[in-house]
């Protein structure tokens, strides 16, 4: 389908602000040493609605463009056809006790909100004013920020080990009574690290007794061993934990926003009463489809392994450092400065992030289709110069 996009449309809302933000076609990315997640540089050469410009590899920003799933777009068509009518208690409730009956724990410990980062807002307006968030330096923090920005939070980053690991005992070593939250983000992002279980579970154990510890499982169908490496299992044993969850990764319903959040009930009740809106019936509808869909998820985490693999394969022939990532993404060293390696991407149509932080010669290149991932390998030896 095309789409004939007016130039009055486009140069007025939202169309016209993230049209006006693009310099000869490129959005400038300016560093932070405040807030972790730098800007998108995104070419756009002719207006567009959804999804990827036309020529562009879009690989910056950690989507699945292999879905939604067949299941999830049977039921989308279903619920469009029913889109006059708000989303119904029962579909909300049949999508809490499938996900409550997968995780083993109660309908009543499950908050479901618009996309994850709905929840994690909440939760950062809900723990903030208690005291500190504590977290590493470097993590998906645009809900923290969120609240902060509301004056309602404040952040204290720990840093990074020198493997660029999150460093637990640096953040334990943070964490009191008066400490609002603690909030980990595993796999992190933009990393890719994963704390294996005998590393994350004992912190956490010991963190929850003096305050909430909030672990971001937004990758966690990604890492080698999902089940294991979840911190569900001490919410199931009772611990002051939440854990959140996304539709947006493996899922590739990014778009389609669909979050949830799985804690105590008294916990969930809070991020309820705290989320600002209630799931569209699309989405509800979208996620009960594709929730249990096992062979889907199975065909995501091949075609993300698969092009992991070719980004590696490059990233060694080049000589290159990068972290062993267990997500769809790869943070790689170039020895360039980050924003230019953006730049030099983007010159050929293609979208990688650009500095985050002060880390100034790495990269996050995320996975995306096949065709694009070979665009980014055959493009990187010229960029770099090797």
């Amino acid at each position: 389908m095309t789409f004939n996009l007016s130039r009055r449309f486009l140069l007025t809302g939202a169309a016209g602000a993230a049209v006006a933000g693009c310099a000869n076609g490129v959005q400038t990315a300016v560093a932070s040493t405040e807030e972790a997640f730098p800007p998108e540089a995104l070419a756009v050469p002719d207006p567009y609605l959804l999804g990827a410009p036309e020529g562009v590899a879009l690989l910056s920003r950690n989507e699945n463009p292999y879905g939604p799933a067949p299941s999830a777009l049977k039921m989308i068509e279903y619920a469009a056809g029913e889109g006059a009518y708000y989303t119904s208690r029962g579909a909300s409730q049949m999508l809490i006790d499938m996900i409550a009956e997968k995780n083993g724990v109660a309908p009543e410990q499950v908050a479901v909100t618009t996309g994850s980062g709905e929840a994690l807002s909440a939760i950062a307006l809900i723990y903030g004013p208690s005291g500190p968030i504590v977290a590493p330096r470097l993590f998906w923090d645009t809900t923290a920020l969120y609240a902060k920005r509301l004056d309602m939070a404040e952040i204290d980053r720990v840093p990074l080990t020198a493997d660029m690991e999150i460093d637990l005992a640096g953040i334990e070593a943070k964490v009191s009574d008066s400490t609002g939250l603690v909030q980990l983000c595993n796999p992190n992002n933009p990393t890719g690290l994963v704390l294996p279980a005998d590393m994350i579970k004992p912190a956490v154990k010991r963190m929850a007794a003096k305050t909430t510890v909030l672990v971001d499982e937004a990758y966690i169908e990604l890492a080698d061993d999902p089940e294991g490496t979840s911190c569900v299992d001490l919410i199931q044993q009772g611990h002051d934990v939440i854990v959140s969850r996304t539709f947006s990764k493996i899922y590739g319903m990014a778009g389609v926003r669909v979050g949830y959040t799985i804690s105590s009930a008294e916990t969930a009740e809070k991020i309820r009463n705290t989320a600002m809106s209630w799931g569209p019936s699309l989405s509800t509808a979208a996620a009960i489809g594709c929730y249990n869909d096992q062979a889907f998820v199975d065909y995501s985490l091949s075609k993300v392994v698969e092009a992991r693999e070719m980004v590696t394969a490059t990233l060694d022939e080049l000589g290159l450092s990068y972290l062993p990532s267990q997500t769809n993404f790869v943070y790689f060293k170039s020895g360039m400065e980050a924003n230019d390696v953006q730049k030099a991407m983007m010159d050929r149509m293609i979208s990688v992030r650009g500095q985050y932080m002060d880390y100034n010669e790495w990269t996050r290149v995320s996975m995306g289709m096949i065709e694009d991932v070979e665009r980014f390998c055959n493009a990187l030896p010229e960029v770099v110069g090797a």
